[in-house]
């Protein structure tokens, strides 16, 4: 059943924390990167037998930037680059394995977290540590309802509300946002461009506990491409398990994983 809906998916388109991990989240904002203990050999860890090869520093082709609120914001599923790199992004904020965050620090994976505020509950702190090994936060609603047809009113108050709320708990208003189910209508553009939003994101792949669902007919990973790694079923491989199956993918295809929001 997961692999059928995120098929369907990819054709269709407070107060002030006072958690010293949060806190620690707010420095990641400025810097701080923790060395992976692991020594060179971590990646056999998580299941690799090579190292994931360093991404560029900086895009070889910088994209036409694009201003946070301009109207409309971008709506992309793929980054458009002949760098040899794929994006890693996870959703909801239900995954809460602290060894999930030893495979991000150990790997240094530039992973994208889109978070919903009613699914993440207590459990901010648990991503203000992937913050900290270099994971980046970002907006993914209060509620996760389905955006088309909602008013204006309510489509504003989920992206907004959720803004405020990464702003109280790290500090940041991200310029990233995905919309539930990865659908959206015109008024959703217009709430996220009011939002300070400057991308929406949708993905080109799922990784699911049965594989790869791919869209647009595609069959391989391609340079650019946004990945969605489901989150942990009730059976099946554990999101670990999952993500280390996508890099040795990811390998063959001879890319490795860069950071989203230094490409959009």
């Amino acid at each position: 059943m997961a692999a059928v809906l995120a098929s369907a998916l990819l054709l269709t388109g407070c107060a002030q924390s006072v958690d010293p991990i949060e806190r620690l989240g707010k420095r990641a904002a400025q810097g701080v990167r923790q060395p992976s203990p692991a020594g060179s050999q971590a990646y056999r860890r998580w299941g690799l037998a090579a190292p994931l090869a360093a991404p560029p520093r900086h895009p070889a082709r910088h994209p036409t930037a694009h201003r946070a609120g301009a109207f409309p914001p971008r709506v992309v599923d793929h980054v458009a680059t002949t760098d040899k790199v794929v994006f890693l992004t996870y959703d909801d904020g239900a995954e809460r394995d602290p060894r999930f965050v030893d495979m991000v620090r150990d790997l240094r994976l530039p992973v994208s977290f889109f978070l919903t505020d009613s699914v993440v509950g207590p459990g901010y702190g648990h991503f203000a540590r992937l913050r900290a090994v270099g994971a980046d936060i970002e907006n993914h609603t209060l509620d996760h309802p389905a955006m088309p047809g909602l008013p204006y009113a309510g489509q504003r108050a989920e992206i907004c509300g959720q803004q405020d709320k990464l702003r109280s708990r790290f500090g940041i208003r991200p310029r990233l946002f995905r919309p539930p189910y990865g659908t959206y209508d015109t008024t959703t553009l217009r709430a996220a461009a009011d939002c300070g939003i400057s991308t929406l994101v949708l993905w080109r792949a799922a990784m699911t506990s049965d594989g790869i669902a791919y869209a647009h007919g595609e069959r391989h990973l391609r340079p650019g491409d946004i990945v969605l790694v489901g989150p942990d079923e009730a059976t099946g491989p554990t999101l670990k398990e999952r993500t280390a199956r996508l890099l040795r993918r990811v390998q063959a295809r001879g890319l490795t994983v860069g950071r989203l929001e230094d490409y959009l």
